[in-house]
């Protein structure tokens, strides 16, 4: 086990919020001044940043992001960046505008999309090889523009003569970018250009697995891969509190809703991630609990993580533990409602993880020493 800190971010419900799952009883719509709230409240308790999601049922998260950047100090902002909806020359100059708008606190969560039905909505038709050959390609543009280069490709998806970005980001060479995808091509785009691999909470026998192939890649190509997880938190001062809470938050679910939603999954998503996820519980509310302290009842319903850690300050801080020694020193949390479960999380994990505003310093200064091991410079990471 290990002390070291861990990197911890929180999420910004920018497609709404509530207290139950699968119900519109105590529904939050999605809301600015909501999302303030959040990222404010994040921000002062020593939440290092925020992830923003993406898709039909989100507000948009660059322009979203860009409002809430105005309204705080240090948070960090995890946006999606989505090849195929949006030209990677266009995408560079928008990095950099929010970065230097932020001072240097923009990281890219590179999103492939995992449902053709809602990425036909958006026109984009390729099947699931295509759209990681179409990233590459992306980013291979978007990564050269960001670093000072004058981009000449030509390839089967883009073709960029003479393109070049005169307002250059503040951090260098870019903004760190992150993708998660549990493909073997999500892995190989991985090794190949991102600064940070992300997991869905797994068991950590399966994360460990996910994390030494993805490690392999990018060392066969002389890269450095960090890794971070995807999880929701329920703690509470005692176990009995804990269980009785996630409960709680699934006792408004029925049975039709189970069954529609993991249809769902099956016969319109594309995403491994997805599968394994499902594969966890198989949509049966009484194969919920998939590890200690790792309950999978989120994933009844919600599509993407579905997973989350229930128990004491000290279960969750010794699971968080365990993933940390197979390599995640990256986690991002969520929590049923948002507001009140950043503070919970912070007030009882964050001193059995030695975290909080007062360490965010030492958190910062570790991830700034892998900058200067990756990149060769220093730069703001996560």
């Amino acid at each position: 086990m290990t002390d070291k800190p861990l990197s911890f971010f929180w999420f910004i419900p920018t497609h709404g919020d509530g207290r139950y799952l699968g119900s519109i009883q105590g529904e939050r719509q999605p809301d600015f001044q909501y999302f303030k709230q959040i990222a404010q409240a994040a921000d002062r308790l020593g939440f290092e940043g925020v992830l923003l999601p993406t898709g039909q049922n989100c507000e948009e998260s660059w322009i979203t992001a860009t409002g809430l950047a105005t309204v705080t100090e240090k948070l960090k902002y995890l946006v999606a960046l989505r090849p195929g909806v949006t030209l990677p020359t266009f995408a560079a100059r928008q990095a950099a505008a929010l970065d230097r708008l932020s001072n240097g606190r923009l990281l890219l969560n590179v999103v492939v999309g995992g449902n053709p039905v809602e990425l036909a909505g958006d026109g984009v038709f390729l099947p699931h090889g295509e759209r990681y050959e179409q990233a590459a390609e992306f980013l291979t543009i978007f990564r050269g523009l960001l670093s000072g280069e004058t981009v000449d490709f030509q390839g089967k998806h883009y073709r960029v003569e003479g393109g070049r970005l005169d307002q250059r980001t503040v951090q260098q060479p870019h903004p760190p970018i992150f993708l998660g995808g549990s493909s073997e091509a999500g892995q190989d785009l991985a090794a190949e250009q991102v600064d940070t691999y992300l997991t869905w909470g797994e068991p950590v026998a399966q994360v460990a697995e996910k994390i030494a192939v993805a490690r392999q890649k990018a060392e066969a190509k002389g890269r450095k891969l960090r890794f971070g997880m995807r999880l929701h938190f329920i703690v509470r001062e005692t176990e009995d509190e804990a269980w009785a809470e996630a409960g709680r938050l699934i006792s408004k679910v029925s049975d039709s809703q189970i069954a529609a939603a993991q249809a769902r999954f099956t016969s319109q998503m594309d995403s491994v991630g997805q599968r394994r996820m499902s594969e966890l519980h198989g949509g049966d509310r009484n194969r919920l609990l998939v590890g200690p302290n790792l309950w999978a009842g989120v994933g009844l319903v919600r599509n993407g993580a579905g997973t989350a850690l229930v128990g004491t300050p000290e279960q969750v801080a010794a699971r968080l533990r365990e993933y940390q020694a197979v390599g995640i020193d990256l986690i991002i949390g969520s929590g049923y409602p948002h507001l009140e479960e950043a503070y919970r999380v912070a007030e009882l994990l964050f001193p059995a993880l030695g975290l909080g505003a007062k360490h965010r310093s030492v958190v910062e200064t570790i991830s700034n020493e892998f900058a200067v091991g990756f990149h060769g410079k220093a730069q703001v990471s996560v």
